[in-house]
């Protein structure tokens, strides 16, 4: 568990910066330091500054995605060939070539997973971060670089009647409050990661047509179309207010590339 934190401390740190960075920029232009939209803006800042860094990883994911297209016939013709052998020789070869043909199209079948698995620290450190004000509140702490007085003013902060680091499961504040911002976002939240999916596959699907096997890869990304959306949106429950915040806000943002993608495809 001490490594998990030390792991995960650099982490909420720069999390932290970043958002202490944005509420005092957004305090000196004129909003109150202890409003909830003050601190919901720092939170969308960080969604911001992670998903601009992780354009060029976009972009590569973008080109790998494409050339796992070129692949498909490729694959196709392989699963063909190894059709109905199951022997351990056979398996063993038949992985060696798929290997080989990854690596001569310099991609491989992670490449979409990519930007979701670079975010998974962050969103980790964030949801730490939110999760632990209340109790580093009443304790008169600090967290990362958020000051006793900042966490004090995040901990009372709200919007709409719901306060940032209340979630759905484990309450706090009004129960009505909390619930109507946190299902609103969630929903948003799952809708989006449906549209993102369907666009990729869509992409995905693109350079299949026609393809014999296309049969196993359609129900493996129809599995992901689903269950993604699912996990997170179950999961919503979980999230502080901030945190469905940060994630709602960053399947937008993912939505929107996606789009843009599709439409230069």
């Amino acid at each position: 568990m001490d490594i998990v934190a030390a792991v995960m401390e650099p982490f909420r740190w720069l999390v932290s910066v970043i958002m202490v960075a944005f509420h005092d920029g957004l305090s000196a232009a004129g909003m109150p330091a202890a409003d909830g939209w003050t601190w919901t803006l720092a939170i969308i800042g960080l969604v911001l500054v992670i998903r601009a860094a992780l354009i060029p990883v976009f972009l590569a994911q973008v080109r790998a995605q494409r050339r796992m297209r070129f692949l498909q016939p490729d694959l196709m013709e392989l699963q063909d060939r190894y059709k109905g052998r199951t022997d351990q020789a056979s398996r063993q070869a038949m992985a060696q070539e798929q290997m080989a043909l990854y690596r001569k199209h310099g991609t491989n079948p992670f490449s979409a997973c990519l930007p979701l698995l670079i975010q998974t620290p962050f969103f980790l450190a964030l949801f730490q971060v939110l999760s632990g004000i209340s109790n580093a509140s009443g304790h008169g702490e600090g967290i990362g670089s958020l000051s006793r007085d900042q966490v004090v003013q995040f901990d009372s902060a709200t919007i709409l009647g719901a306060p940032l680091s209340a979630s759905l499961l484990h309450g706090g504040g009004d129960p009505t409050a909390v619930a109507v911002p946190a299902v609103v976002m969630i929903l948003v939240m799952t809708a989006s990661q449906i549209l993102t999916q369907k666009l990729v596959a869509a992409r995905g699907m693109a350079g299949m047509a026609g393809t014999a096997g296309a049969g196993p890869e359609l129900l493996q990304r129809r599995v992901i179309l689903v269950g993604l959306p699912l996990v997170f949106g179950v999961g919503g429950i979980f999230f502080p207010i901030g945190v469905l915040v940060y994630w709602t806000v960053s399947n937008l943002w993912t939505l929107g590339q996606q789009f843009l993608a599709s439409r230069n495809r």
